[in-house]
């Protein structure tokens, strides 16, 4: 007899436990990265740059921490910046992830030594403290024997003192658990089941007002983890562990609908909600379900910008006013994007609803791609808002900050969405130039396409089994009604749905078999979320930018300061002096002219004004490094605004 822990066991063997209830038929299903490789394009070359990236940092630089820990003497020092001075080892934990995707993605034999390596490193140093306790906060052993005697004394950003030390574990807790669940790693499970006890026996002798006390704290989403260990083991305990470590003061006005998230900091949350999710589809707990969507709505709806970032200087802009989104430097934070897209993910796999994958790619290109330097593989932490402003790059050696652990994360899984499947139908999420091997049902299925510089793509049937199952194409939001094109085999076919939902294409399909989409893509317009006078221009769903001048780029690549290193220090140019917007009318991409001979590079010269920027060119935004930029106009002369 099978019991439902059995289930739950064999779904963690069989598909490294994708986010998704097993019970719910109608749920979509992500493949594995295994199956999806990444053909020439943008994304590959963004995969390349990454792993390069990665494999610049040393292994046993990020190990120190543990090892010292642990009272095993190092191989070599610790690495500098956030990483030596009380958030040690958060890179590692990052680090573990970043590895795994990649693994997967790819199949590189010395991406895959390493992940051996830091789990052999990591074994070793959790049998030397022999207690279950793992962890690369220095004091951190100490730290949780007082927590668990009831000395708990937290703040947003410390915990006994100490700088986020739960934020720190549940990077760690994430590295094993993709290590596991993504790259196949059973000595990872082992790590982390014995992690996850120990804290489990820490807590047991807490109450429920001590735990909630310690999640004062920034702590990541430790709740999430927890949910897919009870998965990953089939026992329940974890899940009720989980719950335990859900933040009520956030969880429960998310259940009444109620938006509380003005000037929280931005990324503290995010994770929690992961977690709130993760929670409902493992426990069928509707309240939590249900706070997750009410979050994910509002800020989708009220707090996201442009390029579906959110957040200044680390927080949630109050609704009504988005003032400093445009006179502040420090504009969205990556690893806001990062965690909305882990959240994203879980929605649309629950409810398979277009507008998620709409959401998912806009931030996939116009947040996530643009925050990865193309040839050295720096990483971006704030996207400045700014008119005239730009960007600070890290460099592997000497900047350690949230953005480039999750960084190295963001690009080695493009894969991870661009395909889905139900039953035996297949999904065609994102255009993004692409094979997709799957064995299960004899289909390879090749998607050629130089999207969004062209707006079509072409998806090639490889090899398929015998008989009858649906192609299902997503037709974005952003083509316009009527508009989107689909040929099979060069015969045009009726496309009778609508724009925000998933063309039905059922038949036998044959090896050879040729579909070709087009999707038009239109200009328009988008302004800031509190609707004042600042806008922005898209191209279908990338958003144009345009370059300024390269002047006074202070640490355009990064130094080691702790707190300042990755904000744009260069002088910041007055609002009153940059281009604007000279007329009032609705539609402004009228105005917009394309350049012959430059995809997607259009001129505005009958708009912009003053005249020494009417020769600006607008450009994929993703496209445009090293510079300063707009992104959004103000319409009119700029006046009573803080410089």
């Amino acid at each position: 007899m099978i019991t439902r822990k059995m289930t739950r066991f064999l779904l963690i063997v069989v598909c490294f436990a994708q986010p998704i209830l097993a019970s719910a038929q109608s749920s979509l299903h992500a493949f594995k990265l295994q199956q999806v490789a990444l053909l020439p394009g943008v994304f590959k070359d963004a995969q390349q740059t990454d792993k390069t990236y990665m494999l610049a940092l040393d292994p046993d630089r990020l190990l120190a921490p543990y090892l010292t820990e642990a009272g095993l003497t190092p191989k070599k020092k610790n690495y500098g910046n956030w990483e030596n001075t009380g958030l040690d080892g958060h890179i590692g934990g990052h680090y573990l992830s970043a590895l795994s995707n990649m693994y997967a993605a790819t199949n590189d034999a010395e991406i895959n030594r390493r992940l051996d390596y830091m789990l052999l490193e990591l074994k070793r140093c959790q049998d030397k403290i022999g207690s279950g306790y793992l962890g690369g906060t220095p004091g951190g052993t100490a730290m949780w024997k007082d927590i668990a005697a009831g000395k708990i004394e937290a703040d947003t950003f410390a915990l006994n003192k100490k700088w986020v030390p739960l934020y720190n574990i549940h990077k760690l807790f994430a590295g094993l658990r993709d290590a596991y669940l993504i790259a196949g790693k059973p000595m990872a499970k082992e790590i982390l089941v014995r992690l996850t006890d120990y804290i489990a026996g820490v807590a047991s002798g807490l109450t429920d007002e001590q735990i909630q006390t310690m999640l004062i704290s920034e702590h990541g989403g430790l709740n999430e983890v927890f949910a897919d260990v009870s998965v990953i083991t089939g026992q329940d305990k974890y899940l009720i562990l989980a719950r335990r470590f859900s933040h009520k003061e956030i969880l429960n006005p998310l259940i009444l609908g109620e938006d509380r998230l003005n000037n929280l900091h931005a990324n503290m949350q995010i994770p929690k909600a992961v977690g709130f999710q993760r929670i409902a589809e493992v426990g069928g707990d509707k309240d939590y379900g249900k706070a997750a969507q009410f979050f994910w709505e509002t800020v989708v709806n009220n707090r996201t910008v442009v390029i579906g970032g959110n957040s200044v200087n680390e927080h949630f802009n109050p609704t009504g006013n988005f003032t400093k989104m445009i006179t502040d430097v420090a504009g969205p934070e990556t690893c806001n994007s990062y965690n909305m897209l882990k959240l994203t993910r879980h929605l649309f796999e629950n409810a398979g609803e277009v507008k998620y994958m709409d959401y998912y790619e806009r931030v996939l290109y116009n947040h996530i791609l643009s925050s990865q330097h193309p040839t050295h593989g720096g990483f971006v932490y704030y996207t400045s808002m700014r008119p005239q402003h730009y960007r600070v790059y890290s460099q592997p050696q000497e900047t350690m900050w949230c953005c480039v652990g999750s960084g190295m994360e963001n690009h080695g899984k493009y894969g991870e969405l661009i395909y889905s499947y139900q039953q035996k139908n297949v999904y065609v999420n994102l255009f993004i130039a692409s094979r997709l091997n799957w064995a299960a049902q004899g289909l390879v299925l090749s998607q050629t396409t130089k999207f969004p510089d062209n707006e079509t793509t072409r998806l090639l049937i490889e090899s398929v089994k015998p008989g009858s199952f649906s192609i299902k194409v997503r037709y974005p939001n952003w083509v316009a009604a009527g508009k989107l094109q689909i040929k099979i085999n060069g015969a045009r076919v009726n496309v009778d749905a609508r724009a925000g939902s998933y063309i039905n294409l059922t038949r036998v399909w044959k090896k050879g078999d040729v579909i070709d989409v087009r999707l038009p893509m239109g200009l328009s317009t988008e302004k800031l979320p509190d609707s004042s006078n600042y806008v922005a221009f898209l191209h279908g769903p990338i958003v144009l930018a345009a370059k300024t001048d390269t002047a006074n780029l202070d640490n355009l690549i990064a130094d080691a300061d702790q707190f300042g290193g990755y904000r744009a220090r260069g002088k910041m140019y007055p609002l009153d002096s940059a281009p604007v917007l000279t007329s009032n009318t609705s539609d402004l991409t009228k105005y917009l002219k394309p350049v012959k001979g430059k995809g997607q590079t259009f001129t505005a010269a009958e708009l912009i004004s003053p005249a020494k920027f009417k020769n600006l060119e607008l450009i994929p935004f993703y496209k445009l490094h090293d510079a300063r930029y707009m992104i959004y106009w103000h319409k009119g002369p700029v006046t009573n605004v803080v410089n």
